[in-house]
């Protein structure tokens, strides 16, 4: 395992390409069974994905505050009170509400914790 750093230019480009799918993404309807993203997806790895935020690791993770969701993220877009829905930044899988990724930004008129 390596200890590479997501570097600001890198968490930009994929933040900008994720916001520029959000209208594609609106156009096309959420199959009802959609595969889970797994945490040793090549995407999911190089941004830190985890399932469960509660095992985020600090050190390796700074910007990870307690509190911090995919429920709370702008990039989720499932449904409030679900387990699982679609992440802007994972097209394709659905990603568990209470993980996290180095792409986290807190969703207009949500809070954490």
């Amino acid at each position: 395992m390596t200890d590479e750093k997501l570097s600001r230019r890198q968490l930009l480009q994929t933040a900008i390409a994720g916001l520029a799918a959000v209208p594609a993404a609106g156009l096309l309807a959420h199959p009802a069974e959609v595969a889970m993203l797994s945490e040793t997806d090549a995407t999911a790895k190089s941004l830190g994905y985890v399932a469960d935020a509660k095992s985020v690791d600090a050190k390796a993770n700074p910007n990870y505050k307690p509190g911090q969701t995919c429920a709370n993220c702008m990039q989720y877009t499932g449904k409030a009170g679900a387990a699982a829905g679609p992440c802007n930044i994972f097209p394709g899988k659905d990603v568990a509400a209470a993980g996290w990724c180095k792409v986290w930004v807190l969703k207009p008129g949500a809070k954490v914790g």
